[in-house]
């Protein structure tokens, strides 16, 4: 059932007791949106937690909260009235979800491949979740303390690539401007994210060495076995080192998690690339999209670049 903003609000204020998620492999946008609406919950004096099924970006522990995130075991009950999912559909947010089972579901998402399988749905065209969460916020009159306005702003810089992507809009402008005003430093922001172990920076470089151009380069892809994909803390970034190399239209990684299992990234200059991720199971933007495939790391790589194959006819 699509719900309004309004009637969003007033389904988060109905409860007392909140389990807040997003999905797994989780980004700047995931984190900074849950982190931001706990924060905001809590104020009022209601239990919000925030459980994530899976590893947390390192690069994202400056976040106020983060220290707070739970990572559920399988088994792991709640006692929530309410299960919110950020950012994402019902089918990727891991065990959380069976932790949830029978709890009423509200969505709130920006992408537009939402499968729209949860009891109540708000689904906006916004530049990132966290602007939806900013706008519900302003409309409860919350404000803007430091541990909702900075991962609020983490949240809109990294979904909009620091403002430069093209779902940059007047209004994600705007959010980011208040954010500001109420104390953000966004300095301090961006050097947190762009701060990498050795490890990663060697790690980019090795991830470079596998770098292959398909369809007469209109395809740039990375594709990291195993041992080098689980050696890493993130591999946040990684795409964009092969998204401008000139002539190519279409961007993908690969990542090897085990043996029969890989996680994908794709990102486009203008082809749709959320038709592919949803072809796999998985979801994203026009521009920008994630999904995974179960099968050893040649087979995913020879499907995924079939499938891109396909969005580029």
């Amino acid at each position: 059932m699509r719900i309004t903003m309004e009637e969003a609000a007033d389904k988060l204020m109905g409860a007392k007791s909140l389990l807040i998620t997003a999905h797994v492999n989780p980004d700047g946008d995931a984190i900074g949106s849950t982190l931001g609406l706990a924060a905001f919950l809590q104020a009022r004096g209601k239990k919000a937690e925030v459980w994530i099924d899976d590893k947390l970006p390192k690069n994202l522990a400056f976040l106020p909260g983060y220290d707070k995130i739970v990572r559920p075991q399988a088994g792991q009950k709640t006692d929530a009235e309410i299960l919110v999912i950020l950012d994402t559909s019902l089918d990727r947010i891991g065990v959380v979800g069976d932790a949830a089972k029978g709890l009423p579901v509200l969505n709130i998402d920006h992408h537009v491949s939402n499968d729209e399988k949860a009891d109540y749905l708000y689904n906006a065209r916004r530049a990132a979740t966290a602007e939806m969460i900013f706008e519900i916020v302003d409309h409860l009159g919350g404000g803007f303390p430091p541990e909702i306005a900075i991962p609020l702003y983490t949240g809109l810089a990294t979904d909009t690539g620091f403002f430069k992507f093209s779902n940059t809009r007047p209004e994600t402008m705007h959010a980011a401007a208040r954010l500001l005003e109420a104390g953000v430093r966004p300095e301090l922001v961006s050097e947190s994210l762009e701060e990498k172990p050795e490890s990663v920076v060697r790690g980019q470089a090795a991830a470079l060495q596998t770098m292959e151009l398909s369809y007469g380069g209109r395809v740039a892809g990375l594709y990291l076995d195993k041992d080098l994909a689980t050696s890493l803390d993130t591999t946040e970034g990684f795409i964009d080192f092969v998204r401008v190399i000139e002539g190519v239209e279409i961007a993908v990684l690969v990542k090897c998690m085990d043996e029969n299992f890989c996680r994908v990234s794709v990102r486009s200059k203008g082809l749709d690339v959320s038709k592919v991720a949803m072809k796999f199971g998985g979801g994203g933007h026009i521009r920008a999209a994630g999904f995974s495939v179960k099968k050893p790391l040649a087979e995913a790589k020879k499907d995924v670049l079939e499938a891109l194959g396909e969005v580029l006819k």
